[in-house]
């Protein structure tokens, strides 16, 4: 159990804390993390910046980072900044890479650090959709590393803590599958050993949208404070990833025999949530 909570900006007092007692009372446990220590210790990111900073100096020694003083705004408005996917933002056009056509002067201005990416193809096989093809210089361009605040991005953080960990798979949201391209480049960079990557379909609210609070999703806390059973919403999700039939009701133990990657699905699950009530759902 890792958490990753270097935005400290948007970190709520006692919300891991609640966070891992819900996670248990569906019936979840784990061998490591934050509340029961482990061999890979501090599991928690905000803990483990001097990892962060030595893969950086690293990165910055082999000549793959530069300083970059771009607004949003700036790479937003850059006429020649074409968009990636929804959530990636603009291309970054590379003004302040060193041998790059360059911009104002920005001098004085905080600065992030930027990861200098080639101008390859980045394939890989990832374990429910198959062989992936990105181009990421072309479709996010050089990307932050370390934020203007110092903090270590996303990107960067998570490669050398799995690396640190020695996680041998990633199985997490559809939504990340273009960031393991970076991330490949990352670890090809520091020379640390590549995991497999398997992403799950999402869920969609009833506009076909990602699941939100404004198409009636429903927290984890109001579930169980609502009166529902664990056996039931452990049940219900399974059954939404095709390891449970339809009002099963289960524990997480139980499901670790049936798992099989070929029982996934591979669209979005659409889901019509009510309020302290087990939502239904359909696939997508």
């Amino acid at each position: 159990m890792r958490v990753e909570d270097l935005d400290r900006n948007r970190v709520r007092t006692g919300m891991m804390e609640r966070q891992l007692s819900e996670l248990r009372w569906l019936g979840l446990d784990w061998d490591e993390g934050p509340d029961v220590g482990g061999p890979y210790a501090p599991y928690c990111q905000s803990e483990r910046r001097e990892l962060y900073e030595t893969a950086l100096a690293r990165l910055d020694a082999s000549g793959r980072t530069y300083r970059c003083t771009c607004s949003r705004r700036e790479i937003a408005e850059a006429a020649s900044a074409p968009h990636a996917e929804e959530d990636e933002g603009p291309c970054y056009p590379g003004f302040c890479r060193p041998e790059g056509e360059g911009g104002t002067d920005r001098t004085g201005r905080p600065a992030a650090v930027r990861f200098r990416v080639p101008e390859k193809e980045v394939s890989f096989r990832d374990l429910l959709h198959g062989e992936q093809r990105f181009q990421p210089a072309s479709e996010t361009g050089d990307f932050v590393i370390r934020r203007k605040d110092g903090v270590a991005a996303y990107q960067l953080a998570v490669v050398v803590d799995d690396a640190a960990m020695e996680i041998t798979h990633v199985v997490r949201g559809a939504d990340l599958l273009s960031s393991t391209a970076r991330q490949i480049l990352l670890y090809e960079a520091l020379r640390l050993p590549i995991p497999a990557f398997l992403h799950v379909p999402l869920m969609h609210g009833r506009d076909g949208g990602r699941l939100s609070k404004r198409e009636g999703a429903v927290t984890l806390s109001e579930v169980r404070e609502g009166g529902a059973s664990p056996k039931a919403v452990v049940g219900w999700l399974a059954a939404s990833c095709g390891l449970a039939s339809a009002g099963e009701r289960t524990r997480p133990e139980d499901l670790v025999g049936r798992f099989e990657v070929a029982k996934l699905p591979r669209g979005p699950t659409r889901v019509d949530a009510t309020p302290f009530d087990l939502p239904t759902a359909a696939p997508g």
